[in-house]
């Protein structure tokens, strides 16, 4: 029952990790092919991993407006 529990807070820690390198990763490859096509840096906010990272830096600043 112990090593369970113990693997269970494992996987709840690496799985963020795990997705934050994929969508960082995601993310980059945005950047890198907005910079090839020559287009605007607020380009790769625009597309689906971009608006991810803008949701999650923007969850607690919503989270705390909502509670004041």
């Amino acid at each position: 029952m112990d090593i369970t529990v113990g693997l269970f807070k494992l996987v709840k820690i690496i799985a963020p990790l795990i997705a934050a390198v994929i969508i960082g990763k995601w993310f980059l490859t945005e950047v890198k092919k907005a910079k090839i096509h020559g287009e605007p840096w607020y380009r790769p906010y625009f597309t689906p991993p971009g608006l991810i990272i803008l949701m999650a830096l923007m969850a607690p600043v919503l989270l705390w407006l909502l509670t004041r």
